[in-house]
């Protein structure tokens, strides 16, 4: 997901990457809506469930097979996909169909949250996993950075801070799931993760960058 463009060179792609994240948005928020009600009055709503779930499943698959690269996206997307096909294999409702990505949003949650316990959070891991695919130069810089506590500060804060909000977001999701018809789920549902995304990585912004204008305003007092 691209929040936008820096340097010359960029400019130039920018324009197709608002239009991958423009498509994007459309297979993972419009499509699954569309499938799921030219379906649903010749399948039942499992079925109908299913049917939804292809658009996402074709996109993922795309974007890892053809850009070798698997994004958060599309890892939660394959993981409820296998979620859905195991549920089906054990006659799950179409309720707990529709918490397929809400349960491996929650389960990460759960994770950053626990991993406050250890002696580096796992938003730390991830960061550095992120930061090892541009250079090996960059990688070995990162590991670094644990020895400044403002580093290791931001590590925590965001771990728990990610680690809450998706947990919250499966909450919401769950209640959603349980309490409206699946055809308005499919289209709120999204509308609330990708509304919690984008707040998460905007807050994400904006905390990294104060804290590095605290660091400097330090530095120039000293």
């Amino acid at each position: 997901m691209v929040l936008g463009c820096r340097g010359g060179g960029s400019l130039v792609k920018c324009p197709v990457r608002k239009t991958a994240l423009v498509l994007e948005l459309l297979v993972n928020f419009l499509l699954p809506w569309v499938c799921y009600r030219m379906a649903f009055p010749a399948m039942h709503e499992t079925g109908a469930l299913f049917v939804s779930v292809a658009p996402p499943m074709i996109w993922s698959l795309c974007v890892v097979v053809g850009f070798k690269r698997l994004d958060v996206v599309s890892l939660l997307v394959i993981c409820g996909i296998l979620l859905s096909l195991l549920a089906m294999a054990f006659g799950g409702s179409p309720r707990l169909l529709l918490l397929r990505e809400s349960l491996i949003t929650g389960f990460v949650g759960f994770a950053l949250l626990v991993s406050l316990l250890l002696p580096r959070p796992l938003m730390y891991y991830l960061a550095q996993s992120t930061t090892a695919r541009h250079s090996p130069e960059e990688a070995a810089k990162f590991g670094t950075l644990w020895e400044k506590p403002g580093f290791v500060r931001c590590m925590y804060v965001t771990s728990w801070v990610w680690g809450t909000s998706l947990i919250i977001e499966t909450v919401l999701r769950a209640i959603l799931a349980w309490t409206i018809p699946i055809d308005q789920f499919l289209i709120i549902s999204p509308i609330v993760g990708y509304g919690i995304y984008f707040a998460l990585i905007g807050w994400t912004f904006w905390f990294v960058r104060s804290l590095k204008a605290a660091a400097r305003k330090m530095e120039m007092s000293s």
